[in-house]
C-alpha cells in the first residue's frame, strides 16, 4: 500500500530536514546539537523549524491514515491522498529552506487539509455503518 510507505517517508522527514540543518557547516557541534541550532540563521533555521514541523505534522498524518483504513476509507483514496500529503509537505519542506513563505504556507493548508478529510472520511464511513 502507498499509503505506508508515505507513513515511512513523513516519519523520516525531520531526519532529512535536520541533515539540511547542519550539513556543511564545520562549526557544527555534536556534542550540544541544539544549542548549536537555536544559534543558527538563514537557511539552517529554517530547516530546523522545518523539522519541528515535521515532527508535529506527523502524527496527525499518521494517526489520520489509520483511521481512515480501519474505518473502511477505499485503500486507493486513502493511497491518493497520502502521496497528496506527503508531495505537499516536501514542498512545503522546500518553500520553507528557500524562504517562500506564501507558498510555505499553501501548501501546509493543502496537507492539513488533507488530514482533515482522512478524519472526515473516517467519520462518514462510521456514520455509515
Amino acid at each position: 500500500m502507498i499509503s505506508y510507505g508515505a507513513l515511512l517517508v513523513a516519519g523520516l522527514m525531520p531526519v532529512v530536514c535536520a541533515g539540511i540543518a547542519k550539513s556543511g557547516f564545520k562549526g557544527y557541534d555534536n556534542s550540544d546539537p541544539r544549542a548549536w541550532l537555536a544559534q543558527q540563521t538563514g537557511f539552517r533555521a529554517r530547516a530546523n523549524a522545518a523539522q519541528a514541523n515535521c515532527f508535529e505534522a506527523f502524527p496527525f498524518f499518521a494517526v489520520g491514515v489509520i483511521l481512515a483504513l480501519l474505518t473502511g476509507v477505499a485503500p486507493q483514496l486513502v493511497d491518493t491522498l497520502s502521496l497528496f500529503f506527503l508531495v505537499m509537505r516536501v514542498a512545503y519542506v522546500f518553500f520553507y529552506i528557500t524562504d517562500k513563505a506564501k507558498w510555505r504556507t499553501m501548501v501546509w493548508s493543502a496537507a492539513y487539509l488533507t488530514v482533515v478529510a482522512f478524519y472526515a472520511l473516517a467519520m462518514l464511513n462510521l456514520q455509515m455503518d
